[in-house]
């Protein structure tokens, strides 16, 4: 039964302030009808004894304190689900829409699943152990950080930098090594414009929009809209992949357009801030994004996320990456001098971590030798950096054999291996070929990370 307000107690900003005369419910949907007919949606923010503060979805202009209805729906934000979504771009509740001029487009998704978008809480001991890879085929990630199905493995970047070209990439061709149905669910937080044209075009492109769901917001849309996209988002997901089997990715950009927004929002409420003018609650927030992802004991399908957020001044202490480093099971750092080397894509090798993969690497999903080489390549690489910068101080006259064979290995390593063109699509075969060919380089004594069977069957002799 819907309830309705004609009073407003005040206005400021985005919010409307009413008295609270009737139980409602946090996340509530609300209806504002203005005096010139025009009807705005809001959501309930937050609840006291005395009061009850409303998000308007849009400007708060032409809104009256005395002649404007508030209704009360009864009800959450929901979202209709269905198959016929694949292939199809929507809005931040899920409704069809042109991106060429934002409207939506006629028709709506039919379909008897409605479900509420915050979801359910995730019983930690349903939660089953993530054994099987993504393959993504971007070398840096399948070989050294490789992604495992129900893991969360953000990317940290910053801005100017190529995490929308990357994002595209992994969209285009990730693939599932297992005979399930996969599913790739794209969430843009705050983009423009022509960052979602881009994104768009690749997808079509690729000839994969058929296997692709994406939902937008656009960085001039209201700061609650950037709030419920990515759990709309979410709860397709849930759909695809505990009702129907599928095994879903999810990749969200921009994250931090998502804090942002918050902070925003938290603003306006005149909350207390913490760290940098971030609410207090940002944590808990962010994590209720990202534990909707996993493997659940008897469901068929999985859900693994990509969150990618661009670091404030690079700063990968700044609350947004540090917060998301604590919740999520590694991260993959782009580095800003690569990216000015023209590196692409410019991965920071020492900065980076995949805390899943060494449980489902190997002879069973991806090589027998994949852990021994991911290892040593890593070592040698921080290795070599230290004797480049040793260079300075001693040229490279002063260098012994080994370290040159470091500095060969280096160089091998970020051209042959880590630089890849945007749409080369890798195979797991190729990228251990092509971290074989750099870590013949160094010498056998050199490989002290390698089986002495795997060195025997790989090793190329180049010296």
């Amino acid at each position: 039964m819907s309830v309705s307000y004609t009073n407003i107690e005040k206005i400021i900003g985005p919010l409307i302030y009413l008295r609270n005369n009737h139980d409602t419910s946090y996340g509530e949907v609300v209806s504002v009808h203005t005096p010139d007919g025009k009807i705005r949606m809001g959501e309930v923010i937050e609840i006291s004894k005395e009061s009850i503060i409303i998000e308007v979805f849009g400007e708060t202009d032409g809104i009256s304190a005395t002649n404007t209805r508030v209704t009360f729906k009864g009800e959450p934000f929901k979202v209709k689900l269905s198959t016929d979504m694949i292939g199809k771009v929507f809005n931040y509740i899920g409704e069809p829409i042109d991106i060429s001029t934002r409207r939506m487009l006629p028709g709506k998704v039919i379909s008897s699943q409605n479900r509420e978008i915050e979801g359910s809480p995730i019983n930690p001991c349903a939660r089953e152990a993530p054994r099987e890879i993504i393959q993504t085929g971007i070398s840096a990630i399948d070989g050294l950080f490789t992604l495992i199905k129900g893991q969360k493995l953000p990317i940290f970047s910053g801005q100017g930098m190529p995490h929308n070209r990357l994002a595209a990439q992994i969209v285009t061709q990730a693939s599932s090594t297992s005979e399930k149905p996969f599913l790739i669910i794209f969430c843009g937080i705050g983009i423009l414009q022509d960052e979602a044209a881009f994104f768009l075009d690749e997808f079509k492109r690729s000839g994969k929009m058929q296997h692709i769901i994406s939902f937008l917001n656009f960085a001039d849309d209201p700061i609650m809209e950037r709030l419920i996209i990515p759990h709309v988002s979410l709860t397709a997901a849930e759909y695809f992949a505990y009702d129907l089997g599928m095994d879903v990715l999810v990749v969200l950009i921009d994250i931090t357009n998502y804090a942002e927004a918050l902070r925003e929002l938290s603003s306006a409420k005149e909350e207390i801030p913490s760290r940098k003018g971030y609410p207090g609650y940002l944590y808990s927030n962010l994590a209720a994004l990202y534990e909707r992802t996993g493997c659940l004991a008897g469901k068929q399908g999985s859900i693994t996320q990509i969150p990618i957020l661009s670091m404030p001044n690079d700063d990968i202490s700044h609350p947004i990456p540090d917060t998301t480093g604590f919740i999520t099971e590694g991260q993959v750092v782009l580095n800003r001098d690569l990216f000015k080397r023209n590196l692409y894509p410019p991965v920071e090798v020492l900065a980076s971590i995949s805390r899943l993969m060494k449980d489902a690497i190997g002879e069973r999903t991806t090589r027998k030798d994949h852990a021994d080489i991911s290892s040593q390549a890593i070592a040698s690489y921080s290795e070599a950096l230290e004797i480049r910068s040793l260079i300075s101080i001693v040229g490279e006259e002063g260098l012994k054999d080994n370290q040159n064979r470091l500095l060969d290995f280096a160089r091998s390593f970020e051209q042959a291996f880590l630089r890849q063109d945007i749409h080369e699509n890798r195979t797991l075969a190729e990228t251990f070929s092509r971290l074989w060919e750099s870590l013949s380089k160094l010498s056998r004594h050199q490989l002290t990370r390698v089986h002495r069977e795997h060195i025997d069957e790989y090793y190329q002799e180049t010296w």
